[in-house]
């Protein structure tokens, strides 16, 4: 590295609130590089329910970060958790040793699954939870003795992270066309959206649910019971544009996965901990799936840390020959990572000694109202939510371009961060510490933008 990289450096002295003299370096994720280099928007400061930007403005967070900042930004109590941590050990290897953070974490975390979920698997970020709810599915199956059991089944319009099995059985098209389908051995149910049926819908649409869920059935009896491993499903899907799931879907799923021996796993790194107002969705639909994949609100978004929870069933299935062997051989250098871990616990705590979750609860139909009002202004196609998540999709413009990377562009400049989705879709899922002043804020910015649009 040069001595030129250091000398130029402004950060020397480690204010990261100043502008770099570089930015050729960085390759940003999900970003047009050139693009966005030439019109650079860089937040440097976050507080509460705001983000600051390099010139000192105050943007509203739309987001949550990325789904992620759910008790809201600069939590004192994960600041100093995280501090005390790294005062006594800034690392520990967990392959074949231990770290007290990491099992308290655990111990806290597994509480708050529903009953029947008896352990968790740690890692880094959704992509990784979802890799290794997939590898814990092909080792049960082969520890029982069905190791014919090898596909698995997805979603279209799903988004798993960018791990090789994530893009596998995810069902974005832009996210895979670069890569196409990686792993074998893989299919997709039809998504729940239909627009014609439920568009413009509060909440869960009402029909279509047990007819659109026995889809599964046959793409098991094509495949074969025997070789059908795991249904991997968002029980919200978000990334995607926010998409409810209708009513009667997700239970019929798990009736036909138990049929079927096939293990269910609800990918939840966007619903976990607090965005349905509860710890998970399973709980809120009142449905315990094999495996649970968790991220992004496990730590409030404050450090890397992801979770693959698993059923006792689950677990108990690997936990056979001699106790010197390894169960599973799989992991992480940063599996359980102290500092992730301690960042977790105090996350745990915020939400529950600030009653998180209860303001999420109270705040879910004020939002919904708020975003229905805007039903009828210029451009809206439709608008769809449950919990603290609500997408709002534009037409098209005249010359057929989708609306919404656009709208989110131009937020930058009204003082609203989004989440831009999939067929001209923005999201909402602030942090959920918000309060009814922000709902109208939010709702009023976007209003008056679509309104001279």
């Amino acid at each position: 590295m040069s001595d030129a990289a250091f000398k130029n450096d402004n950060n020397a002295q480690y204010d990261f609130t100043t502008m770099p003299n570089s930015m050729d370096e960085f390759w940003m994720p999900f970003t047009n590089q050139r693009g966005w280099k030439k019109e650079p928007r860089m937040l440097v400061k976050a507080e509460g329910m705001h983000y600051t930007d390099s010139t000192g403005r105050q943007l509203l967070d739309g987001a949550a970060g990325l789904w992620c900042v759910n008790a809201g930004h600069g939590v004192q109590r994960i600041k100093d958790a995280v501090n005390a941590q790294m005062d006594v050990m800034d690392f520990a290897c967990n392959f074949r040793y231990g770290n007290p953070a990491a099992f308290r974490a655990a111990s806290r975390v597994v509480s708050m699954m529903p009953e029947g979920i008896s352990n968790v698997f740690f890692s880094n970020s959704g992509s990784e939870a979802v890799d290794t709810a997939l590898t814990i599915a092909l080792a049960y199956h082969r520890a029982r003795g069905e190791g014919s059991r090898r596909v698995f089944i997805g979603r279209e319009r799903a988004y798993h992270g960018v791990g090789f099995g994530g893009i596998s059985v995810g069902g974005i098209p832009y996210n895979r066309e670069a890569f196409g389908q990686l792993l074998p051995n893989v299919d997709h149910m039809k998504t729940t959206y239909n627009f014609e049926r439920d568009g413009i819908h509060k909440g869960q649409p009402e029909k279509g649910g047990v007819e659109l869920a026995n889809e599964l059935e046959d793409l098991i009896y094509l495949h074969g019971a025997s070789n059908v491993a795991a249904l991997i499903v968002e029980p919200i899907a978000c990334s995607t544009g926010v998409l409810p799931p209708p009513k009667g879907y997700l239970e019929r799923l798990r009736e036909i996965c138990t049929e079927h021996g096939v293990l269910l796993i609800f990918d939840e790194v966007v619903t976990g901990f607090g965005r349905l107002g509860c710890a998970s969705a399973a709980e809120y639909f009142g449905i315990v799936p094999d495996m649970i994949t968790s991220a992004k609100a496990l730590t409030n978004g404050a450090m890397p840390m992801a979770a693959t929870f698993t059923a006792k069933h689950v677990y108990d299935g690997l936990m056979s020959g001699s106790e010197a062997q390894i169960e599973l051989m799989h992991g992480y250098t940063y599996s359980g990572h102290p500092v992730a871990a301690a960042a977790c616990i105090a996350t745990m705590d915020e939400y529950r000694e600030e009653k998180i979750f209860e303001n999420a609860k109270a705040m879910a139909p004020k939002l919904e109202e708020a975003v229905h009002s805007l039903a009828d202004k210029p451009h809206v196609k439709d608008i769809r939510n449950l919990g603290v998540i609500a997408g709002i999709e534009l037409h098209p413009d005249k010359d057929g371009n989708e609306q919404g990377t656009k709208m989110f562009n131009d937020m930058w400049d009204k003082g609203l961060t989004l989440r831009p989705g999939a067929s001209g879709c923005v999201a909402l899922s602030p942090p959920l510490i918000l309060n009814e002043n922000h709902i109208d804020q939010m709702v009023s910015i976007i209003g008056d933008y679509l309104d001279n649009l």
